[in-house]
């Protein structure tokens, strides 16, 4: 068993608890030990970065410090948003000993440890998709995917900057291919899957945002996709709760349903529906469930 400290960020905690439940349920068999992070806070997202950088690096730096301090070596997550801040955020700090310096003195001004030994942050997919838990996921899937047809999406967060990444090409990235079908899924080949989700910009501009919603759903669509797979909870309540906004601007009612990684990889693994909870999804899942006979 690795033992990872566990961060599940914003959504995993509230609005898409499915994805932190199944998370838990699938880890011991993929031979994860999670050490659940509390006291932690948002990672910020890309709005405080962007608005107060200072502020940003400080609530990572914290999120780290608390990682660190539970002895692992890798600080896990399951949201490419929280990755990407989280990996910029140390990135500077491991880079630049006297922000550092100055950072975990303001983290010690209020009771927070300081961020006094590197931890690596990697997400849920780099640890099932590298050389070393590729056998145990392999291994764990034992029900297997029966042949269901699974469209990749990605999201842009996980894959750039490669730099503060760097798991795999951003432009040809391979690893959710490769776990659909080490758990005997067909993987769905389409231009889109790389494409962002349209979530930064709903609230500002909605119809630009649905313009890049569509061309995942339409696209995977059109190859035969019984389902998308994400990465992303950002990226899965773009694609899931918002089919009703195209189904109301385009006046088509795609159904797609849309699976989170662990949740895919659950119910090729057993894992009971009670933990991976497909029923507080917003597009139903019983096409799906009905493939796999859960």
């Amino acid at each position: 068993m690795k033992q990872v400290a566990y961060y599940k960020g914003c959504l995993a905690s509230l609005s898409a608890k499915e994805l932190d439940s199944s998370t838990q349920a699938l880890a011991p068999q993929v031979g994860l030990e999670l050490i659940e992070l509390e006291s932690v806070t948002c990672c910020g997202a890309g709005d405080i970065h962007e608005a107060e950088p200072d502020y940003y690096l400080h609530l990572n730096a914290r999120i780290l410090a608390y990682a660190a301090a539970t002895g692992s070596d890798t600080l896990m997550t399951v949201c490419n948003v929280c990755t990407l801040n989280l990996r910029q955020a140390n990135f500077e700090l491991q880079g630049d000993s006297a922000l550092r310096d100055r950072v975990n003195a303001n983290l010690l001004a209020v009771g927070v440890p300081a961020y006094d030994r590197d931890v690596e942050v990697r997400h849920l997919l780099w640890e099932l998709a590298d050389d070393d838990g590729f056998p145990r996921l392999q291994q764990a899937a034992h029900k297997g995917l029966k042949g269901l047809k699974i469209a990749p999406f990605y999201g842009c967060q996980i894959l750039r900057p490669s730099r503060v990444m760097g798991f795999e090409d951003p432009n040809a990235p391979s690893s959710l291919e490769r776990i659909i079908e080490a758990c005997g899924g067909v993987a769905v080949d389409y231009p889109a899957k790389l494409k962002c989700c349209g979530f930064p910009i709903i609230q500002a501009r909605e119809e630009t945002a649905l313009g890049e919603l569509v061309q995942p759903i339409e696209q995977a669509m059109e190859a035969g996709a019984d389902a998308i797979v994400t990465p992303c909870p950002l990226c899965h309540l773009s694609l899931d709760a918002w089919q009703s906004k195209l189904r109301a601007s385009t006046g088509r009612d795609f159904a797609m349903p849309i699976l989170h990684l662990s949740q895919l990889i659950g119910a090729a693994a057993g894992v009971p529906e009670s933990a991976l909870k497909f029923k507080r999804h917003v597009v139903s899942v019983e096409p799906v469930l009905e493939k796999l006979e859960i």
